[in-house]
């Protein structure tokens, strides 16, 4: 299978630390969206990365459904569990790991698509606050989980999901002093980097 897409997008490098995590080989072609556009609309109508590209031509799309599809390939290496609380909480955690994604990206694309004199200042301090408040939630979920993953004993797409949205974060918004102001999520993010799964596919 081939997945598209720059692992500077955190969307991207979600799917990719998953596929790892899940021991499923893969073939990266980190293509410039913007620049190269056909390039994934021949796979995907919406000129979207995430698109994972399976083995038989078959093209997945959105980070949430590529990884749900990956989960029932993964078998017994599934990083979410496939029914009842667990699962929720799993979910949970993960969606709000995805939202902060979601609201950096947003709060960066204010000043890289817009001209100078567009550029509305309230839109991103009101997306990088909810950003913060998404950060903050999984820092407190990372201290009352202590030695533990955010979900139990073994790392689930909470944890990755998490680990991504806060690496992105603090790569993209620098000035938001993420490691100072979360150091429970701040941890939990060191830890997954120094996994192969995470450090191979740094931005």
């Amino acid at each position: 299978m081939k997945l598209l897409g720059s692992y500077r997008s955190p969307y991207v490098r979600r799917v990719a630390a998953s596929l790892n995590l899940m021991d499923i080989a893969y073939e990266h072609d980190a293509v410039p969206v913007f620049d190269d556009p056909d390039a994934v609309k021949t796979h995907n109508p919406l000129v979207r990365v995430p698109t994972l590209v399976l083995d038989d031509g078959e093209a997945l799309v959105e980070s949430y459904a590529i990884l749900d599809a990956l989960d029932d390939m993964a078998g017994n290496n599934r990083l979410t569990p496939a029914s009842g609380a667990d699962r929720r909480n799993v979910m949970k955690l993960t969606a709000v790991g995805t939202g902060t994604m979601d609201k950096t990206v947003w709060a960066v694309y204010e000043g890289r698509f817009h001209p100078k004199e567009k550029y509305h200042k309230p839109w991103v301090e009101h997306n990088e606050a909810q950003a913060v408040g998404g950060l903050g939630f999984l820092d407190e979920c990372a201290k009352a989980a202590g030695d533990n993953w955010l979900a139990g004993d073994s790392i689930s797409q909470a944890d990755v999901t998490a680990a991504v949205a806060f690496a992105f974060a603090k790569m993209a918004r620098p000035k938001l002093d993420v490691d100072a102001k979360f150091t429970a999520l701040s941890a939990l993010s060191a830890r997954c980097e120094a996994m192969d799964a995470f450090s191979s596919v740094t931005p």
